[in-house]
């Protein structure tokens, strides 16, 4: 284990005091074991503290935004499923009535504390759609500027990315609530992200109470590397999406955006209150560079519509150099693009390293693989990809 990457000492309390000094707006993301208990009921007592703690923030002048999880487990419990149904308009159903008893909680809970709310069900098409993703923003921002708490959830009534199992949804913006606050927190320049599930922070191997030093999670996470995410299980149940894996890719989107994230035990009373303050809970991840807008859009906001298969020569120019795709390095392309349209680019191993803008239809491409730049002479453009146009995700 790399002890320069996470430590849980005196220098890791000013690190986390340094990271959070200057919070002002920060995304609250919780998770469906936080809200419900084990047989499924809404966990009125958590729900409430929680609530106590946010509005908290907010008397305190820092504007919170809070993602929910949990529609689809209040309504499995309201049409008394006994585990999560496997047909897609079940689960469409149960998100549906299960929404409403969802906000109808957190009205009451912030009406309590004289703190309006608003609620926005959002697609993948929202992100996309560079138009729609800058109408968000602008809502966002303006409900933020009028002193409201919005709740934000996927639409699972109607989109089907999060629901669906896992590989049904390719070329998804995002999967589950967890990249999903990832994107809000980046799209709104939020301070901080702070994600709360059923379990301490993220631990070098699985937490065993008499292991000794794997009883505490890690405290600080400088970087995200391939060490760092070995130690993400598989981990989800009959009635949630998502693990510690689904929240280190959204750790990954905020980071690259500048904004440091905490994953926090929900469980805990006050946890919310005491990792604003700067208490050593749970795990914190620290900022990187941050990518520029339009990158970051392309990167984890678009959805992709192919992919492009590139030779390892062609992906060293793309990553050590930032080069353009060349049609020279392209082996092969699948799916059905156009112009303008944002493509996943992939390794011989078939991993997505990198997204970018086509200059080609899939067609037009398929016909120009392969070839050097003086054989396209008379073609609209000499790259495949131009290098403004590629952000990766490495």
């Amino acid at each position: 284990m790399n002890t320069e990457n996470s430590t849980r000492s005196e220098s890791g309390a000013s690190e986390r005091g340094e990271a959070l000094k200057d919070v002002r707006t920060v995304v609250v993301k919780v998770g469906t074991n936080v809200l419900s208990r084990p047989d499924g009921d809404m966990a009125l007592g958590r729900i409430h503290g929680l609530i106590e703690n946010l509005a908290d923030l907010r008397r305190r002048g820092i504007k919170v935004i809070l993602v929910s999880s949990g529609a689809i487990s209040m309504g499995m419990n309201r049409l008394e499923f006994d585990k999560r149904p496997t047909s897609l308009q079940d689960k469409q159903a149960c998100a549906a009535i299960g929404q409403i008893q969802l906000m109808a909680v957190y009205q009451q809970g912030f009406d309590r504390y004289q703190l309006p709310t608003a609620q926005l069900l959002l697609t993948e098409d929202d992100f996309a759609s560079r138009t729609r993703y800058l109408n968000l923003r602008n809502t966002m921002f303006r409900l933020l500027e009028m002193g409201v708490l919005p709740i934000v959830n996927e639409n699972d009534s109607i989109s089907t990315s999060e629901i669906e199992e896992p590989g049904a949804g390719k070329g998804a913006v995002f999967g589950d609530n967890d990249e999903l606050s990832a994107l809000v927190a980046s799209k709104l320049d939020a301070d901080l992200l702070l994600l709360l599930t059923d379990v301490n922070g993220l631990y070098a191997s699985s937490p065993d109470p008499g292991s000794g030093e794997n009883e505490k999670p890690l405290s600080i996470v400088r970087e995200i590397t391939s060490e760092i995410t070995a130690m993400a299980g598989d981990s989800s149940d009959e009635r949630s999406r998502g693990g510690m894996g689904s929240k280190l890719q959204a750790i990954t989107i905020a980071v690259q955006s500048g904004i440091p994230a905490i994953i926090v035990n929900g469980l805990t009373a006050d946890v919310v209150r005491d990792a604003l303050a700067g208490e050593d809970v749970g795990t914190l991840f620290l900022p990187g560079k941050r990518l520029k807008s339009r990158k970051h859009w392309i990167a984890y906001a678009s959805s992709t519509t192919g992919r492009a298969e590139i030779n390892p020569g062609a992906r060293e120019a793309l990553v050590e150099r930032g080069s353009s795709l060349l049609f020279t390095g392209t082996v092969r392309i699948e799916g059905d693009f156009k112009r303008g349209d944002v493509i996943s680019i992939i390794d011989d191993d078939g991993q997505e390293f990198a997204r970018g803008i086509s200059n080609y239809d899939s067609g037009q491409a398929e016909e120009l693989l392969g070839k050097e730049l003086d054989e396209i002479a008379d073609a609209d453009f000499p790259e495949f990809i131009t290098r403004d146009n590629i952000a990766l995700k490495e």
